[in-house]
């Protein structure tokens, strides 16, 4: 084949030498607008993981790089007049005028012709090449001029940055955090070759424009950045690199994501695109050379594969996509999660987190990295922040002795301790007879309690008949509903030490339905009831009842109904209660101004809409025993265009907040039908995260919590202060204790009936862990 590789970084450098390896044969070209080993940038980043990879394709190339490379295992972080330092994270450092240049050398040893001092504008000019690889970076040419195929998706990104440089060296990856008068800078330094540092400076929009950087030249940004890093550069200069930072000194980052990497152009050469031409990720956590170094790797593999002749170039490149793509979108998504802490950090940690918690956030930042696995990377550290946790949760840890894991730490609110941080979610079982909640319910939440979770919520409990989502759903709202909830809270006081929670709703639109197995969402075959919403609407257009709106005595009524169910709960025994506003039922259907179209003073503005809920809310808290919690179940994104937002949810927080709640219980969607979710693990803990930092308030994470590992990354790092678990509790009812003995946390007290158990499990659990390779 004939290839040219338009573009000479690291993904057409790499690439060619590659495929000359695979078929010496091969016509193989690089075309480099630059000087023969004369291009520029300071040092890049790869992982040790990268670097395992390129020893099995090119040892002699992965040879050279790790003779010039700067290894190092710990972060550091400067913040709050703190230096913190977790070891075990494996990176690799090295300039990237020193790798390109070893890449450069090795393409000419193999044969590979090297073509410099030439702009390559079009795959045109290549008419005979078999094989045309766009690696021409990230304002890609080749990209643009086939942007109908490609369909790039291009954002930029809102904070600003300065890639610059200093002898002063450094022997940890280390991040500086830095308050002005204006708000917050920080540095991500790393040092790449003997006597080099790469110092990369960053700040939000506001920031930079409130310091005057908008206006000032380069010389000028780097005077700044020498002023505000002073205390960690101890008279050390800063260096610009003025060809790579032509134009403007202070970037933006754009996020590039492609829905085509390839096509066949009118000349009858394949197109691919490579490296940042076709994807890019956050410096924050430096992947950038590797997914361009993985990229050459995965195109060779194929051609290896399939064959490396031009006849099976559209199913190696087919391939080639597929593969990748996955890989890609991962390490880009986790590089979103890193660049969006880092773009909000000063809103929401900077100022609330103290300096232990907030390197335990910034080190799970892109959410690849979890509680156990940074156990794995430096235990020693680790031990030392749960020992920290734990200290402030009110839990002693003598000198010698292994303090909890996060999850298994106290909670106090109000006059209530929780013995650890794990709730039962609230979920419909639809086994209730006229609202009243029998011996199902009785074994079903009692068999929680036993499990081990601290907090065991009853499923929605309708303060009406008409209320009900179905009529297998329990009520609060006949003196039967109280005593069969009483039998179930006595039941669960006496035989374990959990505490027990009931949530009240009304379903509004959603309500007169049938069992979710006889059809969720569909009206009753028979014996619907009349249904109402803040505005007439159905659920399920053309399925559903039509709801009609309330009127204010509507209104008036069921908030008397909200007040008496509170009341049948404190009777009932309940510790604990939910207001429930979420997921399109009545008091939701108030909030989203996708059920909300009215006009009168409980509709339009977002305040409007939150009328009438914090008008039952105040009603419903006065009620309540003053020495007993409350909690909101909000839906924090309607995951609908013009329906609420995470920036939404904060205002409702704080509403709900100045009206004396003590949490938000926060979950997302549910309220349209046109909604489009987008799910994964932990997929609504960063809703929980912004609400909780950028409101004040406690907050319960829900949403694909499914092991230990995620409720204690989420409570280590601030996000949340109690994590709801959901469907595990469907499949085991003792999950909490099941997960507490597959990580080896054999403090935990079992029910004493079950304490046979309890070491065989454990022992089961150790096998398991010693058998891993």
């Amino acid at each position: 084949m004939k290839i040219v590789c338009i573009g000479g970084g690291p993904a057409g450098l790499y690439l060619a030498l590659l495929m000359k390896q695979l078929d010496p044969a091969h016509d193989i070209s690089v075309v480099e607008r630059n000087k023969p080993y004369d291009t520029f940038g300071w040092g890049v980043v790869f992982s040790d993981a990268t670097m395992d990879n390129m020893r099995q394709w090119d040892r002699a190339t992965a040879d050279e790089i790790e003779q010039a490379f700067n290894h190092w295992d710990d972060i550091e972080l400067l913040f709050k007049g703190r230096r913190i330092r977790s070891g075990g994270h494996g990176f690799v450092g090295i300039g990237r005028k020193k790798l390109l240049n070893i890449l450069q050398a090795r393409c000419e040893q193999l044969g590979v012709k090297l073509v410099f001092e030439t702009e390559a504008d079009s795959d045109a000019d290549y008419p005979d090449a078999d094989l045309v690889i766009a690696s021409d970076g990230i304002n890609s040419r080749i990209r643009g001029r086939h942007a109908d195929v490609f369909k790039p998706d291009i954002v930029t990104r809102p904070n600003r940055f300065i890639w610059l440089g200093t002898h002063k060296l450094y022997d940890a990856f280390t991040f500086d955090f830095q308050r002005t008068e204006h708000g917050w800078f920080q540095a991500h330094i790393y040092k790449f070759d003997e006597n080099t540092t790469t110092f990369i400076v960053e700040c939000p929009e506001d920031v930079w424009r409130a310091h005057g950087l908008d206006q000032a030249d380069q010389e000028q940004s780097i005077a700044f950045c020498e002023k505000v890093f002073a205390d960690n550069l101890q008279g050390a200069r800063l260096m610009t690199n003025a060809r790579h930072l032509r134009g403007s000194a202070w970037l933006n980052f754009q996020r590039v994501v492609c829905a085509q990497w390839w096509l066949r152009n009118p000349h009858g050469s394949h197109v691919v695109l490579m490296g940042d031409a076709v994807h890019t990720a956050h410096f924050a956590i430096g992947s950038g050379t590797k997914l361009a170094i993985e990229d050459a790797i995965e195109l060779t593999r194929q051609f290896k594969r399939l064959g490396a002749g031009r006849e099976r170039i559209p199913e190696v490149l087919a391939a080639y996509q597929e593969a990748r793509r996955v890989e890609t979108l991962r390490i880009q998504n986790a590089a979103w999660n890193a660049m969006e802490w880092f773009e909000v950090c000063g809103l929401r940690y900077c100022d609330q987190l103290a300096p232990e918690q907030f390197m335990y956030s910034m080190l799970t930042r892109s959410q690849r990295i979890s509680h156990e696995n940074l156990r794995l990377r430096d235990a020693g550290w680790l031990e030392g922040y749960e020992r920290w946790f734990a200290q402030q949760a009110g839990v002693p840890v003598p000198d010698g002795a292994k303090p909890p894991p996060p999850m298994f730490t106290p909670y106090n609110v109000r006059g209530l301790t929780l013995k650890n941080r794990i709730v039962v979610s609230p979920m419909a079982q639809y086994s209730a007879v006229d609202g009243v909640a029998g011996d199902y319910h009785l074994v079903h939440l009692g068999a929680r309690a036993m499990g081990g979770a601290g907090l065991v919520f009853a499923e929605m409990s309708c303060v009406s008949a008409e209320g009900r989502i179905t009529p297998g759903c329990p009520g609060l709202y006949k003196p039967e509903h109280t005593l069969a909830f009483q039998r179930i809270a006595d039941w669960i006081h006496t035989h374990t030490d959990a505490k027990f929670a009931i949530q009240i709703g009304h379903a509004g639109a959603k309500a007169s339905t049938r069992l979710a197995w006889d059809g969720i969402d569909q009206p009753l075959e028979s014996g619907n009831w009349p249904i109402v919403s803040a505005s007439p609407q159905q659920y399920l257009e053309g399925v559903s009842q039509t709801a009609r709106a309330m009127t204010l005595a509507d209104m008036q009524l069921v908030k008397e109904q909200f007040v008496a169910s509170t009341r049948a709960a404190d009777a009932a025994g309940a510790d604990w209660l939910e207001l429930h506003c979420a997921h399109g039922y009545l008091l939701s259907s108030f909030i989203s101004p996708l059920t909300n179209q009215r006009t009168d003073a409980y509709g339009g503005t977002l305040a409007n809409r939150l009328r009438y809920p914090l008008e039952v809310f105040a009603a419903v808290r006065a009620a309540w025993p003053q020495d007993k919690p409350m909690s909101v179940r909000i839906s924090a994104h309607d995951w609908v265009e013009g329906g609420i937002t995470p920036g939404d949810a904060v205002q409702i927080a704080r509403a709900f907040k100045a009206a004396g709640a003590d949490m938000i219980d926060c979950s997302s969607g549910q309220v349209s039908k046109r909604e489009k979710p987008v799910y994964g693990r932990m997929f609504q803990t960063p809703f929980a995260d912004r609400i909780r930092q950028e409101a004040g308030i406690a907050i319960i994470a829900v949403g694909a919590i499914s092991e230990a590992d995620h409720a204690n990354s989420i409570l280590a790092a601030g996000r949340a202060d109690l994590c709801a678990v959901a469907r595990p509790h469907l499949a085991n009812p003792a999950w909490t204790l099941t997960e507490a003995a597959r990580i080896g946390y054999t403090p935990i007290a079992w029910p004493r009936q079950y304490r046979s158990a309890k070491p065989q499990m454990e022992a089961n659990f150790e096998r398991e862990k010693a058998s891993r390779p």
